[in-house]
């Protein structure tokens, strides 16, 4: 059974907030400037928090909220690009805090779209009746990979979790995935020897306003489905410019791309979760609706996921 539903999502956030404006007084730039281009009034940084710590934050929300058994839980998938140390991994630190004696913990490098990756293993081991359950995590601590003499990736870069909780259901739901790597412009968006991550902007845009549309009307023609019958695409929260480019493609109406990159920022796998967590409790989302994630960023990696909520 390839059938699954979402349970719940959790979300952290760090306490301090940057602003736009003392990022452009630091850059000399005038006022405005930065939201004109990005989309973003602030950002988040974590300023003594270890990128564990923020996962475990928006697991236990998740948790908390949902009133999840933690002892039922079956598998912890985390998707990151600024993982802190090789071994042991994110997904292994959130088990033994969780105090789960027996799980499937796997931690993904995927670029950007690593949530997408990560939700799509966790809903594979659900279908070939591996587990029945599990949790699917993205995090990461931009603020410590930011080199802040670099304007086109200081304004951008924030820092957060998202946890999404899934499960096996007995209900017909449709699911369906797209995933693709082009690793011949991979070096458009590194992340250097100096552990500071660099971007060629325009070669960025050119990629995600092409790819991603690409991979919606892949899946779309696939499942036979029509953009009018999607709820919401909720999509990697990148740059307001980059989303409405590809709202634009698509011939839809930005309202159908659920956006909250103006208050959170760019939080690479993190952006994903926190959108469907806040989306859920806005009620915005209803059982049988139809909706696609998509994701795009480094490796270059692409991915959407159409499903029914």
């Amino acid at each position: 059974m390839n059938n699954i539903k979402i349970v719940g999502n959790g979300i952290y956030l760090p306490t301090k907030k940057v602003f736009n404006n003392q990022l452009e007084n630091k850059f000399n730039v005038p006022n405005g400037y930065i939201y004109s281009r990005t989309g973003i009034e602030q950002r988040y940084y974590a300023d003594n928090e270890e990128i564990e710590q923020l996962a475990i934050n928006a697991v236990k929300n998740l948790i908390n909220r949902y009133n999840i058994s933690k002892n039922k839980i079956e598998m912890i998938v985390v998707a990151t690009t600024t993982t802190n140390k090789l071994m042991p991994g994110i997904s292994c630190l959130l088990q033994k805090k969780l105090n789960i004696e027996k799980c499937v913990s796997l931690d993904i490098l995927a670029g950007c779209s690593g949530y997408i990756n990560g939700f799509d293993v966790l809903q594979s081991y659900i279908a070939l009746g591996k587990v029945n359950n599990g949790i699917v995590v993205g995090v990461d601590v931009l603020s410590k990979y930011t080199d802040n003499t670099d304007i086109a990736t200081a304004v951008i870069l924030s820092d957060g979790a998202g946890a999404t909780y899934i499960e096996k259901c007995n209900k017909k739901k449709l699911y369906s995935s797209c995933i693709q790597n082009k690793a011949e412009n991979c070096d458009i968006l590194v992340c250097n020897n100096e552990k500071k991550i660099c971007m060629n902007g325009k070669e960025v845009y050119k990629y995600a306003v092409t790819q991603t549309v690409e991979c919606v009307q892949n899946i779309l023609k696939k499942n036979s489905i029509s953009l009018e019958e999607i709820k919401y695409i909720i999509t990697h929260q990148s740059n307001i410019k980059i989303i409405k480019s590809i709202a634009t493609r698509l011939n839809i109406d930005i309202s159908k791309m659920y956006t909250n990159i103006n208050k959170i920022g760019n939080t690479f796998c993190a952006s994903i979760p926190i959108a469907l967590s806040e989306m859920y409790d806005k009620q915005l989302l209803e059982s049988g609706d139809k909706i696609i994630l998509l994701g795009y960023g480094g490796g270059l990696n692409t991915g959407c996921i159409l499903m029914e909520v």
